[in-house]
């Protein structure tokens, strides 16, 4: 399918300062050389924050990353999640169309939208707020036909369900992902023929945080998540030096309570004989005691 770049393109792109910030800290993560790595997720907070992908984010991103700009308009026209025309301010509805979808009714879902939305693929709706196009596979061929609309997959669609779905982001509600018919993940749609016996969940892990998260379509300026860098050293705070302490201490080898490595430095008595003549040698006190008075 061919994608190019939307022949409309504003004069120039840049970052919001939280979502500069960002993407800043994103290049972190890769080593010297290496940070065309980080093309995909700052490609993609551009057109979080704009909407779609223009001529300028993409250039911009590229020379953030030292990246020629024809290497980074290969990765944004090669993924279907980049937008590269301007689109609804509520939402943008993406048919799959490859094959299975296209053989459980895609069709009828693609004329949903050129009703409800506009009669070409990539038109704004007349009111601004809706757009929609036709993705190669969205990877849930098991409960085909189905749809991406802004972050979320919601699959197991019929021409009157996704009616009801735009219907209802137009009010401004946020309808729950996932198979539209009860179906509980990519269970047969007779019922789960294994595993049938405790408790069963409500949602399945996918739906259950698309749930709690709620922001499907709300696009993000980089303030709502805060800026984590885990991988980056941290400043080194100046510890105050604490002396260390004195070894034996509180433990008394005897019961003066005076341990050895405690008990006050003296210098050795003196031997002596029975006349009071010093022999040379040195004398033994009791624990604790001296072994004279010049002791």
């Amino acid at each position: 399918m061919l994608r190019r770049l939307h022949p409309v393109q504003p004069d120039r792109f840049a970052f919001t300062p939280a979502n500069l910030a960002w993407a800043e800290g994103q290049i972190t993560k890769y080593p010297e050389g290496r940070q065309a790595s980080a093309i995909i997720p700052l490609l993609f907070r551009a057109q979080e924050q704009e909407g779609w992908l223009s001529r300028p984010a993409i250039e911009t991103v590229a020379d953030m990353l030292g990246m020629a700009y024809i290497r980074a308009l290969e990765v944004a026209t090669f993924y279907f999640m980049f937008h590269l025309s301007p689109v609804g301010s509520v939402a943008h509805i993406q048919i799959c169309g490859t094959t299975t979808c296209m053989i459980c009714g895609a069709e009828d879902l693609i004329a949903v939208c050129r009703e409800k939305i506009a009669p070409n693929p990539h038109q704004v709706s007349a009111d601004g707020r809706f757009s929609w196009e036709e993705v190669e596979c969205l990877g849930a061929c098991t409960n085909a036909p189905m749809a991406q609309i802004g972050k979320d997959n919601y699959e197991d669609l019929t021409p009157e369900t996704l009616a009801a779905l735009i219907d209802r982001f137009a009010e401004g509600d946020v309808p729950r992902p996932g198979p539209q018919n009860g179906r509980f993940g990519a269970e047969p749609k007779g019922g789960p023929t294994a595993l049938t016996e405790g408790e069963r969940l409500e949602l399945n892990g996918a739906v259950q945080r698309a749930v709690d998260l709620g922001d499907t379509v709300r696009r993000i300026d980089g303030t709502e998540v805060p800026l984590r860098t885990p991988w980056q050293r941290q400043p080194e705070v100046a510890e105050t030096a604490t002396p260390e302490p004195t070894p034996g201490a509180g433990h008394p080898i005897d019961e003066t309570g005076i341990s050895k490595e405690e008990a006050p430095v003296k210098p050795a008595a003196r031997m002596k004989d029975e006349d009071g003549v010093a022999t040379g040698g040195t004398a033994k006190a009791e624990p604790g005691q001296p072994v004279d008075d010049k002791s």
